[in-house]
């Protein structure tokens, strides 16, 4: 839980507030301004009063929502007025432009009668392309939605309502196949009967629930129709069986949905229901019933809370901005049911796919599978953004809400990535996951003023814990030159005497493990000057976590020492490195663009599977192209016949890796000509998202020349292979490029420290 003093610093801090106004065009000369103003701005303004819709053409309309509340039901405060709720309603800004790109005006409205607010709602409404109503009080909030979702012809939605319903809903889909059961056979106990709770029962019934077999609990206890204090969105779950308390309610039940208070349930409560109890507590900001004494009660429970500390968080960030981006770029005139129904399946879909490592690493999870304890995505899985969008998407169109037609659906998913610049997204992720667990990273070649800045850099940001090899003297000059405080970090002087009795143990390690390929102590001892190889004992040791290199060294050298040392890792025999280029088209991996002069038929093997699985770990689904300067068999010498015989070997032994070739390049990213061409190719139907080069020449050539022309940046080189985590720099490397490198490092350890855990488990 966050404290008082660092959450008022966190919103004060700087500019105050969370969001801000950002320019989009130039507007830097006197040029810029007339067009931006007057008076070029009156042409769009005359266009638009011909053509309303113009407006999504000319103006930020089709990517702005307003976030609009009078403040009387603010998340666990309750009613602390329209200026006091200001910080909540800027925080779902935050949340819209970080997960989905959309730009937010918060509005506070001071007015609690609905007639009045609802009219106000609709006098701002021309400026918006959706209204996202936050934290209105039932009753009213039913009435204020309603009557907006039929006077206004954009998307309208109470996501206190409808995002809790969707994201729930989804887990209770997923939660129902996994204990074998149909959700119109099951029994529903609701306590609460709020905006969420009502919701949430609505939807569950389009789901296929039945009324007969719900029962709603208000603070009163059960909703029967005995009772005569039931407003019109209670009576709608009025049951006639004869009970009356959360107790009695909940004996035999199948499902419970708590949206009420903390310790309202109880451990017995929950032992009186059927097998395979699914309990979603969700009162904020302590469940009905605590994590520790709902697993105590038995052990065939499926629970779900509103908490990021405990599995299952039913959390509305998987909903809401992916839910109006798909409406906003379908210009849609609503939210409907089939829209809601749409994101319900996605989101209980994308959990039963196969989790990537970057969000295993992310949550620091041991490899997340679908089932009792992973229900639902996790907020930070970047595959959100496509499967939900899309998905709501499509309903729009299909269920005619929908004012503009998407055909290319590829198209659509590239677009949404490029416009979240989704992988320089996935780095931050990265640094982010870094932070909660940051590890000693060994800079060997810190006296290059860029290798220093980002072992500060990293170490102020918290991504780590940097060793730093080299002088004191010369590093605290280059630091003192470069205007760096490197007070506080480690340094590790290999010339020091006192260093002798690690070099000493080091070159015993090395020696004993390399006897039997005539390595001999003096041998080892005398590596042990050379600053990589001393690094990486460090990390072959334990002392050290990741090993960051390349600046000065040469790669022959500093491959064959990684290799020796730190060895590479089983099954394989060879290893290799990948680089991301992260370009307007999309991103792409390529790969060996470091290790393999000229790769037999097993090395590229062994590069392609572990490609496959570094393209699967930065979340995307690789499609492989081997490349070539020839087409399928059409040269069958030099490189195109190792290409072949790889590519034979791989569609026989590992068919679940989606790769083809030999191929040139053309062919490879032109879908078309590929298949017209090549009927027979794997990867029909398919972009190619993932290049193999024959030879390192070729790999390191096509990147460079990529980037020298301006068409994206790259991240990389990544290391794939290798039993720990040695990674690899060059001399043109930024302190960006190393920094980022440094994250990923860190996580590569992350992931690692996990992996051996399982083992050791198994």
């Amino acid at each position: 839980m966050a404290k008082r003093e660092d959450a008022l610093r966190y919103h004060a801090e700087g500019k105050p507030g969370k969001i801000e106004v950002v320019p989009t065009k130039p507007y830097s000369t006197q040029s810029d301004l007339s067009l931006a103003y007057s008076p070029g701005v009156a042409e769009p303004c005359l266009e638009i009063e011909k053509n309303p819709m113009d407006a999504y053409k000319y103006t930020s309309k089709g990517n702005l929502v307003a976030v609009v509340s009078n403040g009387t039901a603010v998340l666990g405060l309750g009613d602390i007025g329209p200026v006091a709720g200001k910080p909540v309603m800027e925080g779902k800004g935050l949340l819209f432009k970080i997960f989905a790109g959309i730009d937010v005006f918060d509005i506070e409205v001071d007015e609690k009668d609905p007639e009045r607010f609802i009219q106000t709602v609709k006098a701002i409404a021309p400026t918006f392309g959706g209204i996202n109503l936050e934290d209105i009080k039932a009753p009213e909030c039913f009435e204020i939605e309603t009557r907006l979702k039929a006077e206004l012809d954009i998307p309208v939605m109470h996501d206190d309502q409808h995002g809790t319903a969707i994201i729930s809903g989804a887990a209770l889909v997923n939660a129902l196949e996994i204990t074998g059961r149909k959700i119109e056979d099951v029994r529903i106990v609701v306590n609460g009967a709020g905006a969420a709770s009502i919701s949430c029962t609505r939807l569950y019934v389009m789901l296929g629930a039945r009324k007969e077999n719900i029962i709603m609990c208000d603070s009163r206890g059960v909703i029967s129709v005995e009772r005569t204090d039931l407003n019109e969105a209670k009576k709608e779950f009025a049951t006639r069986l004869n009970v009356h308390t959360l107790k009695e309610a909940i004996a035999g039940a199948d499902v419970f949905l708590g949206l009420s208070v903390a310790d309202v349930l109880t451990g017995e409560m929950i032992q009186s229901m059927n097998a395979d109890p699914v309990v979603f507590a969700l009162a904020n900001p302590n469940p009905e019933i605590s994590y520790q004494e709902a697993m105590a009660s038995r052990s065939d429970i499926i629970f779900a809370t509103g908490r990021s500390d405990y599995p299952n968080q039913v959390n509305n960030v998987l909903g809401f901005p992916y839910i109006f981006r798909g409406a906003l770029d379908t210009h849609a005139r609503a939210i409907n049911e089939e829209m809601k129904l749409a994101a319900v399946k996605a989101i209980a879909r994308l959990a039963k796919e196969p989790v990537p490592d970057v969000v295993n690493a992310a949550y620091m999870m041991k490899s997340a599978t679908f089932g009792r304890d992973y229900i639902l995505p996790k907020p930070l899985d970047p595959r959100l953004l496509t499967a939900v969008s899309i998905a709501v998407a499509r309903a729009a169109i299909e269920s005619g809400v929908s004012r503009m037609t998407i055909t290319d659906w590829e198209g659509y998913t590239n677009h949404l990535r490029e416009m979240m610049g989704y992988e320089n997204e996935l780095v931050r992720s990265f640094i982010d996951m870094a932070r909660t667990n940051p590890k000693r990273v060994v800079f060997a070649e810190a006296n290059h003023a860029n290798m220093l800045k980002a072992a500060v850099e990293a170490k102020a940001e918290g991504i780590c814990h940097p060793i730093l090899l080299g002088n004191e003297e010369r590093l605290n000059r280059i630091a003192a030159e470069e205007n760096l405080n490197i007070d506080g970090i480690e340094i590790v002087n290999m010339r020091h005497d006192r260093e002798n009795d690690r070099r000493t143990h080091y070159a015993g390690i090395l020696s004993e493990k390399k006897a039997r390929e005539g390595v001999t102590f003096s041998e080892a001892y005398e590596k042990m000057v050379n600053r990589n190889a001393f690094g990486m004992m460090m990390v072959e040791t334990g002392e050290a976590d990741a090993f960051i290199t390349g600046v000065y060294s040469r790669y022959s050298e500093v491959i064959r020492l990684a290799e020796e040392i730190i060895g590479i890792r089983h099954p394989y025999k060879y290893f290799g490195a990948m680089n991301i280029l992260i370009s307007k088209k999309g991103t792409f991996f390529m790969a060996d663009t470091l290790i393999n002069r000229h790769p037999s038929a097993e090395v590229l093997k062994d590069v392609a599977r572990l490609t496959y699985d570094s393209v699967r770990f930065f979340a995307h689904e690789p499609v492989m192209a081997m490349l070539s300067y020839s087409n399928f068999g059409s040269d069958r010498q030099g490189s195109p016949q190792k290409v072949h015989e790889a590519i034979e070997y791989l569609h026989r032994e590992h068919p679940e890796i989606m790769i083809d070739g030999e191929m040139q390049v053309n062919f490879a990213f032109d879908r078309k000509l590929r298949d017209e061409t090549y009927p027979f190719n794997r990867l029909k139907g398919r972009d190619v998202n993932t290049l193999i080069f024959p030879n390192l020449s070729s790999a390191n050539s096509a990147y460079r020349l990529l980037l020298e022309m301006g068409v994206g940046e790259t991240i990389g080189p990544i290391q794939m292979g290798l039993n720990k985590p040695i990674h690899f720099t060059d001399l043109e490397s930024s302190t960006r490029d190393i920094l980022n490198l440094t994250a990923i490092a860190v996580v590569d350890a992350i992931v690692q420290e996990q992996i051996k855990k399982r083992e050791v488990i198994v």
